[in-house]
C-alpha cells in the first residue's frame, strides 16, 4: 500500500570522474543491473508516494535508463549551483506544496542498500519524532567519507566533511553513510539557509544536520551493521569490489534455496538470474541477465549464458549462448555457440563445435558436431551428419531450410537455401543440396570416384609416398 506521507529522492546528477569513462558512473553495471537501477529498486519498493531522481551530468542518458526501468520515477534537474544540498532542495520542488511527509534520500552511487534497511531507518525516525534520521557506519578506512560528530554521552553532535576536517576528527572511523530521513518542513526551513562557503564550494546536504540541530531539533545516527550496505562506488576498483562481494551473496542465497554451485569463486550470477532446486552450477560459469535454469540441469564447466532458458535436467557444458532455449533433457556442448534465436527441443543435441543462429530444432533431433545451422528448421528426431552447412546467404539476402523430421543426412552436406528436405528422407556424404528432397527420398550427388593408377609414383617420385606405395607389393 502506498505511504503518502514519504517520498524518496535519489541523487543522480553527480559527474563521477575517478570512474574515467563515457558511461557515467552511475550507468555502470554491477551484477548485470546499473548502479542507478539498483537503488531505484530499492526506492520503489519502499511504496513511497512520490520517488524523485535529481539528474545533471549525462541527463539523457541516464533519464533513458531510468525510464526504461522505473517509468513512475519523477524526474527533477538540478541547476549550475552544485552540491548535494541543492540537489535535495531541487527535489523538493518536485513534491506537491502541501507534502509535509518524510523524505527519505538515497544516493544512485549506493547500490547495495535495501530496502529493508530503510524501513528499519523510517521506523526509527518515526519512533523517536526525529526531524532527521541517518545511517552511519564504521569502516576501517573512512578516507574521503564525512565523519560523525558524537558528544560526551554518544548524542549526535554533527558532521564534518573529510577536506573540512581537522587531523583529530580524521581518526574518526564512524562515516555518514549519505542515507537520510528528514521531515520535510524542517528540511525546507534549513535548505534556504545554506550556503556555499566550505573548501568544495558546494551546497552540502550535511549541513542541513547542522542547521535542524542549532534549531533544536532531534536527531539520530544509526550505525548499519552491515558495512557493505552502504559502500559507495566511485572508482573501478570500488566497482570490481562491490560486484565481487554482491556475487557471493547471490552465490549464498542461490546455494541455500537449493542449488549446487561447485566453485563461488569462479562463477558469477547476475541479479536477475532464476535457479530452480537441483541445478548444478560447474566451475568457470557466468550466467547474465533474464537467464533461467530448470530444475536438474547442469551448467558448465566454462559456460556463459545470457537471457537464455535450460529446461529440465539438460545439459550445457563448456559453451557460449546469447538468446537461446535449451529443452527439457537436451544436451549442449562441449564448444557449441548459440546465438540468439536457437531453439533446442526437448531431449536434443547441440554438440561439439556447432553454430546456431535463428534455428529451431526439435524433439530428439541431433546437431551432433562441426556444423553450422542457421535460418533453419529442424522437426522431430533427425540426425544432422557432421560437417554440415546451412548455407543461408546468398550474398544479398538470408534464405531458411526446412528439414522434416525422421531425417538422416550424411557428413560434409551442404543445403543451400532455400530448400525443403521431406520426412524421413536421406541424404549422401558429401552431398551439396541445392534443390528440395521429397518424403522417403535419398539426395546424393552422383560422381563416380575414378582411381588413377601410378599417379603417385609418375608425379611425386622419391616421395615418402612414392616409397611407401612401391613397398605394398599391391
Amino acid at each position: 500500500m502506498t505511504n503518502p506521507q514519504l517520498a524518496v529522492v535519489i541523487l543522480a546528477a553527480g559527474q563521477g570522474t575517478r570512474m574515467k569513462s563515457r558511461t557515467p558512473k552511475i550507468l555502470h553495471e554491477l551484477a548485470g543491473i546499473p548502479l542507478v537501477v539498483h537503488v531505484l529498486q530499492t526506492a520503489h519498493a519502499l511504496d513511497a508516494a512520490h520517488v524523485i531522481a535529481v539528474v545533471r551530468h549525462d541527463r539523457d542518458a541516464v533519464v533513458e535508463v531510468i525510464a526504461e526501468h522505473a517509468p513512475s520515477t519523477t524526474i527533477v534537474d538540478q541547476d549550475e549551483i552544485p552540491g548535494t544540498g541543492r540537489a535535495v532542495e531541487a527535489a523538493l520542488g518536485g513534491l506537491p506544496d502541501d507534502f509535509s511527509g518524510r523524505l527519505v534520500v538515497l544516493s544512485a552511487d549506493v547500490p547495495m542498500l535495501d530496502a529493508a534497511t530503510v524501513r528499519a531507518l523510517v521506523a526509527t525516525h518515526d519512533e523517536h519524532a526525529n526531524e532527521l534520521t541517518l545511517l552511519s557506519a564504521i569502516f576501517d578506512d573512512p578516507t574521503g567519507a564525512g565523519r560523525i560528530l558524537r558528544a560526551a554521552d554518544g548524542s549526535f553532535e554533527g558532521i564534518v566533511e573529510q577536506k573540512d576536517a581537522t587531523d583529530e576528527q580524521r581518526a574518526i572511523t564512524e562515516i555518514n553513510a549519505g542515507v537520510y530521513v528528514f521531515d520535510v518542513p524542517s528540511l525546507r526551513r534549513v535548505l534556504v539557509t545554506i550556503g556555499t562557503q566550505n573548501a568544495q564550494h558546494e551546497k552540502y546536504l550535511t549541513d542541513a544536520a547542522a542547521g535542524i540541530k542549532l534549531a533544536g531539533g532531534r536527531i539520530s545516527a544509526v550505525p548499519v551493521s552491515d558495512p557493505w550496505l552502504v559502500q559507495g562506488v566511485n572508482d573501478r576498483v570500488q566497482l570490481s569490489q562491490a560486484a565481487a562481494e554482491m556475487n557471493a551473496r547471490i552465490i549464498r542465497a542461490w546455494q541455500l534455496a537449493g542449488v549446487t554451485v561447485q566453485d563461488p569463486a569462479t562463477t558469477w550470477i547476475d541479479g536477475d538470474v532464476k535457479l530452480a532446486e537441483d541445478v548444478t552450477i560447474l566451475p568457470g560459469t557466468q550466467l547474465k541477465g533474464a537467464t533461467l535454469v530448470e530444475r536438474g540441469a547442469t551448467v558448465g564447466p566454462d559456460t556463459t549464458l545470457v537471457d537464455c532458458e535450460i529446461g529440465e535436467n539438460a545439459v550445457v557444458k563448456r559453451s557460449d549462448a546469447t538468446l537461446a532455449v535449451v529443452g527439457a533433457g537436451a544436451s549442449v556442448g562441449p564448444f557449441a555457440f548459440l546465438r540468439p534465436g536457437t531453439y533446442l527441443g526437448e531431449d536434443g543435441k547441440i554438440g561439439t563445435f556447432v553454430e546456431t543462429k535463428n534455428v529451431k530444432i526439435g524433439r530428439g533431433s541431433k546437431l551432433p558436431h562441426l556444423s553450422y545451422a542457421g535460418d533453419a528448421e529442424v522437426g522431430e528426431h533427425s540426425n544432422i551428419g557432421a560437417g554440415t552447412i546451412f548455407a543461408n546467404y546468398d550474398g544479398v539476402a538470408k534464405h531458411s531450410s526446412v528439414v522434416g523430421s525422421h531425417v538422416r543426412t550424411g557428413s560434409h552436406n551442404v543445403f543451400v537455401a532455400p530448400i525443403r528436405i521431406g520426412d524421413g528422407a536421406y541424404t549422401g556424404a558429401g552431398t551439396v543440396v541445392r534443390k528440395d528432397v521429397p518424403p522417403g527420398a535419398l539426395a546424393i550427388n552422383v560422381a563416380p570416384q575414378r582411381n588413377m593408377a601410378g599417379w603417385v609414383e609418375a608425379n611425386r617420385p622419391g616421395t615418402d609416398a612414392a616409397r611407401a606405395a612401391a613397398e605394398s607389393g599391391e
